[in-house]
């Protein structure tokens, strides 16, 4: 990974990962990505993404998946 594109500072969206010199979380990269949005889709709507930062951006997110940590899903609410 290119840890220089991912950074997380306190100051910044609150301490929440982020693309260097953007305010553009992993965390929106990741929804945007599930809800079907493609790569060039995001390219176009962040002109300051690039295509190396949002792959970035999952190998950020893979490898905190692979910490020891459990998470338990929540059931929704009927």
């Amino acid at each position: 990974m290119n840890t220089q594109l991912i950074q997380s500072h306190p100051s910044i969206m609150m301490g929440k990962p982020s693309v260097t010199g953007t305010r553009i979380t992993v965390e929106l990269i990741l929804e945007k990505l599930s809800a079907g949005e493609t790569i060039e889709q995001l390219l176009e709507a962040y002109p300051h993404l690039t295509k190396s930062a949002i792959y970035a951006a999952l190998d950020f997110a893979a490898q905190a998946l692979r910490a020891d940590v459990v998470y338990p899903m929540l059931e929704k609410a009927a």
